[in-house]
């Protein structure tokens, strides 16, 4: 099982905040910030180079705290936005940048750090973020997965890219039809992680390269470009799974 997943981490992928190079291990506000911005560009129904291209407009302009958006305004959040190619959802991001930055500000002195602390358990959290305007679940997910390890209370559940990925590699045999079951899975995940000792990864890579490999080869049936598809338990065909908002 160990092999199955070090061939999958390195050839679909891990983690996307270390393809940003933002340290997350470091706790450090302004890191954590950074990928709370790159989540919430995820967050929404467009490509994923187009993120990254976006996400480094706003590095190359020094654009990655609440204050530098908040300086930034508006229009120049939205010129940002369209350069990086982010121009189907240019104005409504740029607002909800500004809401974010504005709130993180007024409430948790701009430290995303504070949430986390004041959390009294994983779904506190959760409901603690959805507080930020135009900030859901997708984007909450993709935010706290990456955490996972490094905060305490972040340990969001599967969602369905991944435990489809997982089901045909055959790491569970649940659907994950509602929250018990995706607890289960996270179990099941969590053991099968153990089990591996592949210290040179971390769990949060292993999750997102199942959501990369469930978004990219089992969501579109793409069986025999699979780079994993001789480990492939199920009927790998078209999936049900219709979000193309995950990342």
């Amino acid at each position: 099982m160990s092999d199955v997943i070090e061939k999958l981490i390195r050839e679909v992928g891990g983690r996307f905040s270390s393809v940003f190079g933002i340290n997350l291990e470091s706790k450090d506000s302004g890191e954590i910030f950074k990928w709370f911005l790159a989540s919430i560009l995820f967050g929404t129904r467009i490509g994923e180079g187009i993120v990254f291209n976006t996400y480094w407009e706003f590095e190359r302009r020094k654009v990655l705290t609440p204050d530098a958006i908040l300086e930034t305004g508006w229009d120049g959040l939205v010129q940002i936005l369209d350069d990086g190619g982010y121009v189907r959802y240019d104005f409504k991001t740029a607002t909800k940048l500004l809401d974010v930055a504005r709130m993180l500000n007024e409430k948790y002195q701009g430290n995303l750090n504070m949430p986390h602390e004041r959390a009294k358990d994983p779904r506190d959290l959760e409901k603690s973020l959805r507080e930020f305007k135009g900030v859901g679940p997708v984007t909450i997910d993709i935010f706290l997965r990456e955490l996972r390890g490094i905060w305490r209370k972040a340990d969001p559940l599967p969602q369905d890219l991944a435990i489809l990925a997982a089901r045909n590699l055959g790491f569970t045999k649940f659907l994950g039809k509602d929250e018990a079951e995706r607890a289960r899975i996270l179990r099941c995940l969590k053991g099968t992680w153990e089990e591996a000792k592949l210290s040179k990864f971390k769990f949060s890579d292993f999750e997102a390269a199942l959501v990369r490999l469930g978004k990219d080869y089992c969501r579109k049936g793409k069986h025999e470009e699979c780079p994993v598809k001789k480990h492939c338990k199920g009927q790998t065909s078209k999936s049900n799974v219709t979000r193309d908002d995950e990342s």
